[in-house]
C-alpha cells in the first residue's frame, strides 16, 4: 500500500495542531489549571504546575510550531512507510 506523505503530514498537521488549540481554549476558558490538578492528582505526583494567563502569541506559536512538527514527523513517516514496503 502506498501512502502519500504529504497526506500524512497533513493528518499529523491537523492532529498535533489540533490538540494545542484545544490546550488554547482549556486556557482561554480558565478550565486548563483544573485539569492539570486533576492529572497530577491522578498520576499521585507532587510538583507545582500553574498555568499562566493566555497569551495571543504565544498561543498561536505552539499551535503553528506544533502543526509544522506534526506535518515533517508525517511525511517523514509516509515516506519511510514507501521505502520499507516498496
Amino acid at each position: 500500500m502506498h501512502a502519500n506523505p504529504r497526506k500524512v503530514g497533513l493528518v499529523g498537521a491537523t492532529m498535533l495542531g489540533g490538540v494545542h488549540v484545544l490546550w488554547t481554549i482549556l486556557v482561554v476558558l480558565g478550565w486548563a489549571q483544573p485539569l492539570v490538578e486533576f492529572s497530577m492528582w491522578a498520576h499521585m505526583a507532587h510538583t507545582a504546575v500553574i498555568i499562566g494567563p493566555f497569551d495571543a502569541i504565544a498561543a498561536v506559536t505552539v499551535i503553528v510550531v506544533a502543526a509544522f512538527i506534526g506535518y515533517c514527523v508525517g511525511y517523514i513517516a509516509g515516506t519511510v512507510w514507501n521505502r520499507v514496503h516498496g
